[in-house]
């Protein structure tokens, strides 16, 4: 097996891992921002075994869009989206699930009956610039670029919110058993995450493109991945966290009333 296909292997195996992660948080408390990741989650995984189908078997035009599309339009909005439903709360997390859903319907019909402007070369990753007209363009650069920058401002601000909390409350746990200190951790990696994501193209003008874009999922996977992590608590404890509000929020909704 090649490094890129290798590479796409382990980002689609871990992707949905995470996917699954945050399904079984979502049973436990049927939180609308974890659903939004599950499903973003899930857009990585099928986005990453595209990859994985064309750096192995060679590309085509059905590779290609299914990359395209759950790679790099629609997995970045719905993770903005779980952002949205974290810290806006649900009367605007349903506004916002409505938008976000129309415009990927739009963009997945979009996808489906662009015509190709060129040939694609099975063992080269194409470059949408060559092979798509404007509108697939303009789709994945607004909906990965200023879904990025939703996903990195939530998780900055959240972070610098419990850091400042901190000093009131102490090193305290609140009732997920988790510190302010380790929260925000998990919110700047979540951030830090993002940003290695939204670097693939970067990536792609240095090593080979399947390489790049491949080498980008597994890292930016990898560490918003242990972000997750560090909100877990141990044993018995999670399941009654996960269903107890966090201070944050609590102090949120004091605020608004």
């Amino acid at each position: 097996m090649s490094l890129h296909a290798a590479l796409a292997a382990a980002a689609t195996l871990l992707s949905a891992a995470f996917a699954m992660s945050t399904f079984e948080r979502w049973l436990s408390g049927h939180r609308r921002h974890e659903a939004a990741w599950t499903i973003s989650l899930a857009m990585f995984a099928a986005g990453s075994a595209s990859l994985w189908v064309g750096a192995a078997l060679g590309w085509g035009e059905w590779s290609f869009k299914s990359f395209y599309l759950f790679g790099a339009i629609l997995n970045v909005p719905f993770l903005a989206l779980g952002t949205i439903e974290l810290l806006a709360g649900p009367q605007h997390g349903r506004r916002w699930t409505a938008i976000i859903s129309l415009l990927g319907a739009f963009c997945t019909g979009l996808i489906v009956s662009a015509q190709l402007l060129g040939p694609i070369e099975p063992d080269v990753l194409p470059q949408g610039r060559e092979i798509f007209g404007p509108g697939p363009r303009i789709a994945a650069a607004v909906g990965s670029g200023v879904a990025a920058m939703v996903i990195i401002g939530g998780a900055l601000w959240s972070a610098w919110r419990l850091l400042r909390q901190r000093r009131s409350v102490g090193a305290a746990s609140g009732p997920s058993g988790l510190s302010p200190r380790r929260l925000a951790l998990a919110n700047l990696l979540i951030a830090a995450g993002t940003i290695i994501l939204s670097a693939g193209g970067v990536l792609n003008s240095v090593v080979d493109e399947m390489n790049g874009f491949a080498l980008s999922l597994v890292a930016g996977i990898a560490v918003i991945f242990i972000g997750f992590l560090l909100t877990n608590t141990d044993g018995r404890r999670n399941v009654r966290a996960l269903a107890e509000p966090e201070p944050w929020r609590a102090d949120t909704r004091d605020r608004a009333a």
